[in-house]
């Protein structure tokens, strides 16, 4: 195992850099390998490299997906409940269903 003392300047980099080094991590856990060990020894080619991110990206959409549709539900919520407001206290703005709401 190899050891680097890093100074960041940004502290976003620094979390980005540690959670790859989780995920490594993991990986190692659960495989028993790192991914240099997986590559010299061949124990994947070119093909099964490129499926793996064919698939990572199809998850990432899959994610950003489900991501969009949690937003919609909380600006209609949001909706909801300001309208719900509005006519409670007697405001005489009118609101539309869809004020709140972008199109996902």
């Amino acid at each position: 195992m190899k050891s680097k003392n890093i100074l960041f300047r940004d502290p976003v980099v620094e979390r980005v850099c540690d959670k790859f080094v989780k995920r490594s991590d993991v990986g190692y856990a659960k495989y028993g390998r790192t991914l240099h060990d997986e590559r010299t020894g061949k124990h994947k080619d070119l093909a099964g490299y490129l499926n793996d991110v064919q698939e990572e990206l199809m998850d990432a959409i899959l994610y950003i997906q489900a991501a969009k549709e949690e937003l919609n539900d909380k600006l209609v919520s949001d909706a909801i409940k300001a309208a719900d407001h509005a006519a409670f206290h007697g405001s005489s703005a009118q609101l539309d269903w869809d004020d709140a709401i972008s199109p996902v």
